[in-house]
């Protein structure tokens, strides 16, 4: 073996083993419970109901993955997915989908983020947190944008109480 291709080796093995150092231990973190998750998305809903609109509630984990999907019978099928993304870019970007609609709106330094997978620059959205921990996210779609972001925040205000630290 060429010393190129054994000095190669070395450190790639190096490389290997520092790797497998970092990976090694417990990772603690917060969930958003299935629960706690049904209890956001119902309180959406139901502010939104009240308001007289058919909506869908989307509620997400901290990994972006999908917990809980609420749709009104009367609710028109692309406002879940709709839901499912101003959701899913709440809780990517730990911001409201509102404030993210308007961070990345025109030639600006973020308006690049707009083009990644499953986001959806539109308020309905918001980020789940305890504390500056975001554990999830809620979205909401059917309405108009101003209630699709009250509605959402409803969600969360309904268990405020069990988000403090």
């Amino acid at each position: 073996m060429s010393n190129t291709l054994r000095a190669l080796v070395v450190l790639g093995a190096a490389a290997i083993g520092c790797g497998q150092a970092h990976a090694q231990g417990i990772v603690m973190q917060r969930n958003l419970s299935l629960g706690l998750a049904k209890t956001i998305a119902e309180a959406a809903l139901a502010e939104c109901q009240s308001k007289g609109f058919h909506t869908s509630v989307v509620v997400v984990d901290r990994a972006g993955q999908m917990l809980v999907l609420l749709r009104d019978e009367q609710a028109s099928s692309q406002t879940a997915e709709m839901a499912r993304r101003k959701a899913y870019t709440a809780r990517m970007f730990r911001i409201t989908s509102m404030e993210f609609q308007k961070r990345t709106a025109g030639d600006v330094p973020y308006s690049a983020q707009r083009n990644v997978g499953d986001v959806l620059a539109l308020s309905g959205g918001a980020p789940i947190k305890v504390g500056e921990d975001t554990i999830g996210a809620v979205g909401s779609s059917g309405s108009s944008l101003e209630s699709d972001d009250a509605c959402a925040k409803a969600g969360i205000a309904k268990v405020a109480a069990q988000l403090k630290e």
